[in-house]
């Protein structure tokens, strides 16, 4: 949540922080706001917005209005104070020299706040944010990273820190604790940032700061510094994402770009590991001794990265026989889970930065357990936290509802699955090579379903005004449906719950009457004729039924069903892969003749970076 940007060079600062700040619209906000350097008064120059970015762009007419070569931005998500100009950062210091960004929670800000309150202090705001700058002012005496350094001693929670100080116009301070910042490395100029997004039009050459980390940029260069304020050097790596993957690129939407990427998504995700009849993962090192000790194993997430983890459960267990249990990262550290050295830990997290997958992952190495991480940021916190790291490669990833992460999370835990299999020996050379070539297949398959989307469109034309939607399946369909489920309600605002089909009777099936909505999954072959009792069951209530299933079962389903949509058939494994697209396209046909804000939906972030 929130977004992050500074900027200290030769150009002028303002429309750079406000360009950099439209890159991260879609981690969520609700206001923004730029602190820059005023030189002709000496002071800092502050300006807040609440609503969308382009509120305060069209107050500073693009930023021209403001003329500095130093700032920072912020788009706020609001935890402490409701939505308003006064809770917008940046906040400052009572004397106005202290300019502070935030992002994460100050767990101990009542206590800052009383304390310095005691001393006289007024506040203005009800952020947690501005006991922060009005500490730095506190101890602030002529010695600014000193008086920041004294801070960090003093607040408890996660932060990641973009400081201004009036009397040093030279520089900003940056600082990070749970909670992503990454430096950006210029000709003449830096940045400070929550995703490289917002500064790829400017640099590719950035670094990650660690836990703990202090950085100061000028415009000469960047000097970061560890926990105990002594000098650290900073590895630099260069970002080849292309630039034009984070634009929309003539599409309307972000999110339907990213539908229409997946193919190529997972081109880049599979190819290069696919090679001579063998799966090869490369920085990778998982020994047969440790994977044949393995006896049980936790899949960690949230979101739709559970769902990921849904599936890949039955996948691991069916392919290895280990036992897999999926928690949600939220839930993992209160379930007193039984971990030891004998456990394989999956984390998942497109971002690899989401607080809570992030919590759990720490608990799950404190017990001794091995960590696998499967994320598409390079350099994010979990990968840099875990044992191993297998990236997606699935490129930026703008709208806040995931679609191409989502599927390359899911080709590669898949293919991680068919790899311990082969190596475990509870997997037959004949079934792998039959597995492997469906995956060489599930591109070109994809690109099929893609083809046909204006089906697709039309019953979402048909249906789009229903109140509430069931999903309902079973086995891989089930958790496929939990997925489709998740996209409908996140950008539709349409109430939509997923069940597994067996459980009709158990209490669902009470909510159905005339005219109910319910989405059918049947795409497993061995399963099909379950999956057509229960839409028989449900058209006997009154339901309008909208079944997906595979090419060969169409006929079949459209005798009883309402709508089809199909998929090509492909090996089980990969169903979840191919049957996620018409959903996902569904979801976004609904949402689009609701006239919802596709890519930036109401109350949601992409990253999700307090607990």
């Amino acid at each position: 949540m929130c977004g992050i940007v500074g900027y200290i060079g030769r150009e002028q600062a303002a429309p750079i922080l406000l360009e950099g700040l439209s890159r991260l619209e879609y981690r969520g906000y609700d206001s923004a706001g730029v602190a820059v350097f005023d030189a002709q008064a000496g002071t800092l120059s502050v300006h807040k917005a609440k609503g969308r970015l382009q509120v305060l762009s069209d107050q500073l007419h693009g930023g021209v209005d403001l003329d500095s070569t130093v700032g920072v931005g912020h788009t706020r998500w609001a935890t402490h104070g409701a939505p308003s100009d006064v809770n917008s950062h940046p906040q400052v210091s009572r004397s106005g020299k202290i300019a502070v960004v935030h992002n994460g929670i100050i767990e101990n800000y009542a206590e800052l706040r009383g304390f310095l309150q005691a001393q006289g202090v007024p506040f203005v705001s009800e952020t947690d944010t501005e006991a922060v700058a009005q500490l730095i002012e506190y101890f602030y005496d002529g010695d600014l990273l000193q008086a920041v350094g004294r801070v960090l001693r003093r607040i408890q929670g996660s932060y990641a820190l973009g400081i201004l100080c009036a009397d040093c116009p030279d520089r900003i301070v940056a600082v990070r604790k749970d909670s992503p910042l990454i430096l950006g490395y210029g000709e003449g100029c830096n940045f400070i940032a929550s995703d490289v997004t917002a500064i790829l039009r400017h640099t590719r050459q950035v670094g990650y700061m660690e836990d703990g980390e202090l950085a100061v940029l000028t415009r000469e260069g960047i000097q970061c510094y560890n926990h105990l304020m002594q000098p650290i050097g900073k590895e630099i790596v260069t970002v080849d994402w292309a630039i034009d993957a984070a634009e929309k690129g003539g599409y309307e939407h972000f999110m339907f770009k990213e539908i229409m990427e997946q193919p190529e998504a997972l081109r880049r995700c599979l190819s290069p590991r696919i090679r001579e009849g063998e799966i090869v993962f490369e920085d990778f090192s998982l020994s047969d001794c440790y994977i044949k000790s393995i006896n049980r194993i936790y899949i960690v997430a949230c979101g739709s990265s559970y769902h990921v983890g849904m599936v890949g459960k039955y996948h691991l267990e069916r392919l290895t026989r280990i036992p897999v249990e999926v928690a949600l990262g939220s839930e993992f550290r209160y379930m007193d889970p039984i971990v030891d050295e004998h456990t394989l830990v999956i984390v998942i997290s497109q971002s690899g930065e989401t607080l809570d997958t992030m919590a759990a992952l720490r608990e799950a190495r404190r017990l001794g357990g091995h960590i696998l991480s499967i994320v598409n940021v390079v350099g994010s916190s979990i990968a840099r936290e875990s044992d191993q790291v297998l990236y997606t490669w699935a490129g930026p990833e703008i709208a806040v509802a995931t679609t191409k992460a989502y599927t390359t999370q899911l080709a590669l835990l898949s293919l991680l699955a068919l790899w311990l299999g082969k190596r475990l020996g509870t997997v037959s050379e004949e079934d792998f090579q039959a597995m492997l070539a469906a995956f060489r297949d599930l591109p070109d398959k994809m690109e099929q379903v893609l083809a046909h989307r204006d089906g697709i469109q039309y019953f979402a034309s048909q249906y789009f005004n229903h109140d509430s939607i069931f999903f309902m399946g079973r086995n891989l369909d089930y958790a496929l449906g939990l997925e489709g489920s998740l996209k409908l309600k996140e950008i539709s605002y349409i109430h939509s719950e997923a069940y597994a089909s067996g459980e009709l009777k158990h209490g669902t099936i009470s909510l159905i009457e005339d005219g109910t909505l319910v989405v059918a999954l049947g795409t497993c072959s061995r399963l099909f004729a379950k999956a057509m009792s229960n839409v028989v069951e449900v058209k006997a209530r009154g339901a309008s039924v909208l079944a997906l299933t595979v090419g060969p079962h169409r006929e079949e389903m459209a005798q009883t069903a309402d709508g089809v949509m199909t998929i090509p058939d492909i090996h089980e494994l990969l169903l979840p892969c191919l049957g996620v697209v018409p959903l996902q396209l569904f979801a976004y046909y609904v949402a689009l003749m609701r006239g919802c804000d596709i890519d930036k939906p109401r109350n949601l972030a992409k990253s999700v970076t307090v607990e």
